[in-house]
């Protein structure tokens, strides 16, 4: 068995200016050469290996990621992790699932139906990302019922592939010169009680942003038409926007009411960041389709979705892929799933999410420039404002606390207009919370002061 050896130390140690020489080299090569997409270049790290929540970069800087839990969640090269991976390598790597059953398809299918939401027959359709599950969910939801108008939620993002890209809307960008190919969805305001749509307050606000959903089936959409409601329950990109329970209710109402699906895009969410396997389980929603990617194999490229086994396709040829149910991704999901039960670790997002809160509502107090934390486990949001009585989004402020952590060794991103999304692995120890926690509060004095 292949031996993996790191020499890499849990610490900071800065060698070089950020970026280094070696790091600028390659920043430069991927400005020639890779079409534009997502880059921080705000922020550029360009890692050369990686242990728990700390990576090398190749200048040989040592640095803190807070940022690749949203997919890599037992953190970087867990033993037990790179194991399975190796071992099934080995074995095979590629045989056609679509077209061939295996082994580690058919049990992880058999997993997945267990671990998500609802007491009924499902099945699972395996992808390769987040945006072809989404794609998966909505056309099982349209061809199923029959119908074709989906709703879904300002803030929301679902892929940029043109089906999930008509659901998403959370930044106008992403849609930017690409219009024509969307189409039947409408977008309602979703639960951002900071930032209401409607300039009210919960709880008195009897949820009117879900509730106002009748209005627009009596003058806009008919809700005969309506296939599906698709949401996040947690908005990643919108801003770490954790709705109130109640949102939920509303929604499982009109669901019941018109028969319209429920579609939980839990692609950023899944597999255990708020605590639960799955976010939705925090607000007490059964979904009647479940998106998952991202964590699902802990790197590893995999997507999947689940749906009522009714909703099944009636001929073969209606929808597949190339490397859905991959073998070395199966591999990958499977041994996740194991590790995260056998090491507790959900019991650890709870505990250590738990943390967060305390000391970052602490510092709410202290800094005027926070207006809002929101956590559910590790999905942590820190919204920043010009001040907190006008909530005026602090995007330039935002932006230069992220540079200054970089600076002192903290890789963090942004979500939203003006907030830091903090995403980090399971494995996490509040002695690392801490540090990292330290040098937030020092970037946003230093920040504040330029």
């Amino acid at each position: 068995m292949l031996k993996i050896e790191s020499n890499l130390k849990p610490e900071i140690n800065l060698k070089t200016p950020l970026p280094g020489p070696e790091s600028r080299k390659i920043i430069e090569k991927e400005e020639k050469y890779l079409a534009t997409g997502t880059k921080c270049w705000d922020t550029p790290a360009v890692p050369s290996e990686g242990k728990g929540i700390w990576f090398k970069d190749v200048d040989s800087n040592t640095l803190m990621d807070w940022t690749n839990g949203m997919v890599v969640i037992l953190a970087h090269s867990h033993p037990k992790w790179i194991e399975a991976n190796i071992e099934q390598f080995q074995k095979l790597v590629y045989f056609n699932s679509p077209d061939f059953p295996n082994q580690l398809q058919a049990d992880l299918a058999e997993q997945l139906v267990q671990l998500t939401p609802g007491d009924f027959p499902k099945k699972v359709f395996f992808a390769s990302s987040g945006t072809e599950s989404v794609e998966a969910a909505l056309k099982v939801a349209r061809i199923g019922t029959k119908k074709n108008i989906v709703v879904h939620w300002l803030g929301d993002f679902h892929g940029r592939t043109a089906g999930s890209l008509s659901t998403t809307a959370s930044k106008s960008v992403q849609r930017l010169d690409y219009t024509f190919a969307l189409g039947n969805t409408y977008a309602l305001p979703y639960a951002y009680c900071y930032r209401c749509w409607y300039k009210m307050e919960y709880p008195s606000c009897d949820i009117y942003c879900a509730q106002i959903m009748e209005r627009y089936f009596k003058t806009l959409i008919p809700p005969d038409n309506v296939a599906a409601i698709i949401f996040e329950p947690v908005q990643g990109e919108g801003g770490y926007v954790v709705p109130p329970l109640e949102f939920f209710d509303v929604l499982k109402e009109i669901s019941n009411k018109y028969g319209i699906l429920l579609i939980a895009d839990e692609v950023q969410t899944c597999f255990g960041k708020s605590g639960k396997w799955f976010a939705c389980e925090h607000f007490n929603v059964v979904p009647h389709i479940v998106c998952m990617a991202k964590g699902l194999a802990n790197g590893a490229a995999m997507g999947a979705t689940t749906f009522p086994s009714e909703y099944d396709f009636s001929r073969q040829g209606m929808h597949s892929n190339t490397f859905g149910g991959q073998l070395l991704s199966c591999a990958s999901s499977l041994s996740t799933i194991k590790i995260i039960k056998e090491q507790k670790l959900l019991e650890n997002v709870r505990r250590i999410g738990e943390r967060f809160r305390e000391k970052l509502l602490e510092m709410k107090d202290k800094y005027e420039c926070i207006g809002d934390v929101r956590t559910l486990g590790v999905l942590i949001g820190i919204e920043f404002v010009k001040d907190k009585e006008r909530k005026e989004p602090a995007m330039e402020l935002r932006n230069r606390i992220l540079e200054e952590c970089f600076q002192m060794g903290l890789l963090m991103i942004s979500c939203g207009e003006s907030t830091i999304r903090i995403t980090p692995s399971f494995v996490i120890t509040a002695e690392e919370v801490d540090l990292g926690l330290k040098i937030l509060s020092k970037a946003i004095e230093k920040s504040m002061k330029d």
